[in-house]
């Protein structure tokens, strides 16, 4: 087991690397040149050639593209992803912030994803087949196809413009959670316990279940039994959840004017501000294959199956 989690952690970092190269590369292939952007957010009226070669040369663009992308690397290394362009503080100084808002409110949704679709997947795969299976999943395919910007404006509508009684905006109070968290899950809990409820109706027709039942096994102790079974097939889609959360807040952290990664991101390409850019698109990606080598790492350590091979 110990050399399968050496192993895949060695396989993440040639992969961190390329989509860093990658990242690093199509930023530097934009037409718009990062001097100008740095000259424009200061205010000078006038752009000469020699204002533009002396910013281009405190910003590294005379070396090589290869010794800069050596360089950002080894910097990133260190969490110091540079500079902004607009505002001139350094980048981490923005992004660390906005990093830990968006994710508590990944944290916070995911824990309400996971519990909705687990209640609803265990009780739609008790009444399979009935009308209360049949109407939870028309519901939640009609909720799951609706674009997560006019929920968001619904929910607004209704509970903070009509009742008054949630803000619209903003992270002052626990009640600032609520809207965001409601999009997120009703996004998502519709897709994930789908996933259970195939999951527990798979575990349902297994032998071990039959012999539960001649032996006058309590149907709640059957069912947690069926559960915990279904869930080892789930948790590698629960794991995954949250950098996909992470990764699609912008729309909700943008209506809900949320402090975080999203609405930063937004700014950032909005002003052209490619230092934070660049270190968006990495941070996520360093999150996407973390999250994934440990989801394949507890697959490996729940199905002795797969340790065969090993």
């Amino acid at each position: 087991m110990g050399s399968y989690i050496t192993k895949r952690l060695l396989l993440s970092i040639p992969l961190v690397l390329i989509i860093s190269f990658v990242t690093f590369a199509f930023i530097h292939l934009s037409p718009l040149d990062p001097a100008e952007v740095v000259l424009h957010s200061q205010g000078i009226p006038q752009i000469t050639d020699e204002l533009l070669a002396q910013t281009r040369a405190k910003l590294g663009m005379d070396q090589p593209f290869l010794t800069r992308y050596l360089n950002w690397v080894v910097s990133c290394l260190q969490l110091d992803f540079g500079d902004s362009y607009i505002t001139g503080k350094p980048v981490w100084s923005m992004l660390g912030p906005a990093f830990l808002h968006t994710v508590k409110l990944t944290l916070v949704s995911t824990f309400s994803i996971v519990l909705l679709s687990i209640a609803l997947g265990v009780a739609c795969a008790w009444k399979a087949g009935k009308w209360v299976d049949k109407s939870v999943r028309g519901v939640s395919f009609f909720l799951t196809s609706m674009p997560s910007y006019w929920l968001a404006a619904l929910l607004i509508w209704y509970f903070s413009v009509k009742l008054d009684l949630l803000p619209t905006s903003g992270m002052e109070s626990y009640k600032s959670y609520i809207l965001p968290v409601a999009v997120i899950t009703i996004s998502y809990a519709g897709i994930y316990f789908r996933i259970i409820r195939s999951a527990m109706l798979s575990n349902m027709n297994e032998d071990y279940v039959l012999y539960a039942r001649a032996c006058g096994l309590p149907e709640k102790k059957i069912t947690i039994h069926i559960l915990r079974n279904s869930l080892q097939v789930a948790i590698s889609v629960f794991c995954m959840a949250i950098p996909i959360i992470l990764g699609s807040t912008v729309v909700v952290e943008n209506i809900f004017a949320w402090p975080g990664l999203g609405t930063l991101s937004v700014k950032s390409i909005l002003s052209r501000d490619f230092p934070i850019i660049q270190a968006y698109v990495l941070v996520l990606a360093v999150v996407f294959i973390l999250f994934n080598t440990v989801s394949d790492i507890i697959n490996v350590a729940l199905n002795p199956k797969l340790r065969d091979g090993l």
